[in-house]
């Protein structure tokens, strides 16, 4: 199963240091690019990121990543 493109592009988020953060792996979740659960019932799970520093955090949009869950390019291939 492939996970829907949510977004061709990153999500820019300004993460906040020592925060959890799930990221959406199927591409189907309301709240992009952070999950909602609507991966239930599927092969995917979220994953978690906990930045160090505060910093501006590239997410995928695209789910198709091999830096799970930062953006890697790999929208450009698609």
């Amino acid at each position: 199963m492939e996970p829907r493109i949510a977004k061709r592009g990153p999500y820019v988020v300004e993460a906040q240091s020592g925060k959890t953060y799930y990221w959406c792996a199927c591409g189907d979740s309301k709240s992009q690019p952070f999950c909602d659960g609507s991966h239930q019932g599927t092969e995917f799970n979220p994953t978690a990121y906990t930045p160090a520093a505060t910093s501006k955090a590239y997410f995928c949009g695209c789910k198709h990543t091999t830096k799970k869950p930062l953006c890697d390019g790999s929208h450009n291939k698609l």
